[in-house]
This record gives C-alpha cells, sequence and structure tokens, in this order.
C-alpha cells in the first residue's frame, strides 16, 4: 500500500507542478513533510542537500532519497516512477501535437508569461530553505559569495561543493576539539 501512496503523491507532484526542479520544492516538502509526515523539516533540508549534489534530475532525486527512506529499493522505484510518469506522457502528447501548434502566437503568449511564475516558484522556497538550513546574518556570507562566484567569474557548482563540503568537514572537527556541539 505504501508504494502505492509513494507513486500517487509525486505523480500528483509531477503532474501539477511547471517548471520542474527547484519550482518543485515547496510542493514536495508540502507533501512529505506537512501533510504525510514521512520526513521532518530536518530531514528534508538534508535530502533536498543530497539530492542537490547527486547528478540528475532534482525532483526525481529527491523522490529515489525519500522512497528509499520510506520503503527501500521498492520504494525507491515506484517514488520515482511516480515523478516521471506525468512529464513524460505530457511530453508524448504534446510531441504529437507541436507541429501544429509550435508557431501559434496564443500559445507562444502562454509560455511568455508562465516565465515569471517560474521565477517565483524559485525563489519562494529559496528563502524558506534559508531559513531551515539556519542561515542568519552571520553565515549569509558564504551562499552569497557562492553564488558570486559561480555567476560573475563561471566558477564551476563542483567545486563550490566540495570547498563547502571540506570547509563544513573541517569546520565540525574544530567545533569538536572545543566540546561545542
Amino acid at each position: 500500500m505504501i508504494l502505492l501512496q509513494l507513486f500517487g503523491t509525486f505523480f500528483r507532484i509531477g503532474l501539477f507542478t511547471i517548471g520542474g526542479g527547484y519550482a518543485m520544492v515547496p510542493i514536495i516538502e508540502e507533501a512529505l513533510v506537512d501533510k504525510k509526515g514521512w520526513i521532518s523539516r530536518d530531514d528534508f533540508v538534508d535530502t533536498l542537500a543530497l539530492s542537490q549534489s547527486a547528478s540528475g534530475i532534482l525532483a526525481v532525486n529527491i523522490s529515489i532519497v525519500t522512497g528509499y527512506r520510506i520503503a527501500a529499493l521498492p520504494g525507491a522505484i515506484s517514488a520515482a516512477l511516480g515523478t516521471v510518469m506525468p512529464s513524460f506522457l505530457i511530453i508524448l502528447i504534446i510531441a504529437m501535437f507541436f507541429t501544429r501548434f509550435s508557431e501559434n502566437a496564443v500559445v507562444e503568449r502562454i509560455f511568455k508569461g508562465i516565465r515569471p511564475a517560474v521565477v517565483a516558484l524559485i525563489a519562494a522556497p529559496v528563502f524558506r530553505l534559508g531559513k531551515s538550513a539556519k542561515v542568519n546574518l552571520r553565515n549569509l556570507w558564504i551562499p552569497v559569495v557562492a553564488a558570486l562566484l559561480i555567476w560573475l567569474l563561471d566558477f564551476s557548482p563542483i567545486w563550490i561543493v566540495l570547498i563547502a563540503g571540506g570547509g563544513g568537514y573541517l569546520y565540525g572537527l574544530i567545533q569538536r576539539k572545543r566540546g561545542v556541539r
């Protein structure tokens, strides 16, 4: 039964979100943390961080990690299939009719109108997750510097992740030696 619940939950998430990836984060968080209670908010932040550091589609990575936590490998498979199935079906339908509508001015305007909404859908979870990740005025410089390095200097996000991981590890060692938890 839990496999069907996982599939259904992630199918609905995949079906009713526009923009993919980061636009899906608040909807996934609401479903997993608030509605289903399958994971805690702190676990969601950890799952999101793990999912971002793995290659592949963010929403699929989140579904795999969550499904695995709940029902091992069958749960991971069920949740991943639920996530990708709506997109697969929608793309299949669009591909069948795309040539008829690709030059349609109304369709073109609709897609241009959706873009700002997707930006807002991405920005909202960034602020909420920053709060959950305990970003404050003391450590705000870390994401700001990382974003500027990537944006202005074309610094690879891979290096940012590796440097941040190493820095976090060293910080943890120093805190442990000081006896701080």
